[in-house]
């Protein structure tokens, strides 16, 4: 640990992952803790991990579920008053073309899958799991948590965009609703928000003793969670691409403050 902040540990892959890393890294420091990059050439870090990130990025492997891979795949928040959404809305403007402009020099297109990630994550997740660690699944990191309990994937979402078109955007342009009850409504506060997508799979069936948090109103599942466990937490839009919106933080310091428990 450094000055009392609890370690986060934030997977990644070997190549590319710049940006989002650097989004986490700055995410968790507000926050109070301490990010540690983890990825599978540089191996499991040497201090001890307080919380645990499992971060975007390419496919999970599908023989972890059962399947096959595919092949040639083609609001505001309630209560929330317009004055604030008017600033909210200023401050996306704002940030937008920084973060954009940042994915575009740092991420590095991701194509298959990486093996070598999918076993260090589930290596990771598993051993969080039994020493009840804190656990956030950032869209990839999501799926990879409900394979982990069990469930499955849609490989493709594309057909679930019939009526509705497809957002896939760093910009916060698609709404969720936020489930009643559930440990992220508490976090989030508002029953819908608005957050971005650039996700091209999604949790199908549920994990074991998941449950859902938030999803589209076409039924696409945005969020799981676990229901015996303090926090584990899935969700599929980047929070990381959003530090403009209070609610998105909100996420960063729940994990936070459950990983300080852990110090």
């Amino acid at each position: 640990m450094s000055k009392g902040r609890p370690n986060i540990g934030v997977t990644g892959p070997d190549k590319g992952g710049r940006a989002a890393w650097l989004f986490t890294w700055f995410a968790v420091f507000l926050q109070g803790g301490r990010a540690i990059r983890i990825h599978p050439q540089k191996g499991l870090p040497e201090e001890d991990i307080h919380g645990l990130i499992i971060g975007g990025g390419a496919d999970i492997n599908p023989e972890r579920y059962g399947h096959e891979e595919l092949q040639d795949l083609f609001s505001k928040d309630e209560k929330v008053s317009s004055i604030r959404i008017f600033f909210y809305y200023l401050l996306t403007i704002v940030f937008f073309p920084f973060i954009y402009l940042l994915r575009k020099i740092f991420s590095t297109a991701e194509a298959g899958v990486d093996k070598d990630r999918d076993e260090m994550e589930f290596a990771l997740v598993e051993e969080a799991v039994e020493k009840n660690i804190p656990i956030l699944g950032i869209c990839r990191g999501a799926q990879l948590m409900n394979i982990y309990f069990g469930g499955t994937l849609h490989q493709d979402i594309a057909n679930y965009y019939t009526e509705v078109p497809r957002v896939k955007s760093v910009w916060p342009k698609k709404m969720v609703e936020v489930e009643a009850g559930s440990k992220l409504r508490d976090i989030l506060t508002f029953e819908k928000v608005w957050v971005n997508a650039l996700h091209h799979q999604a949790v199908d069936a549920l994990g074991n003793k998941l449950k859902v948090a938030a999803q589209e109103e076409n039924g696409i599942i945005q969020a799981i969670e676990h229901q015996e466990k303090s926090y584990v937490l899935g969700v599929q839009w980047h929070p990381e691409y959003l530090p403009q919106i209070p609610a998105q933080r909100r996420i960063f310091a729940r994990l936070v403050q459950e990983a300080s428990k852990m110090s």
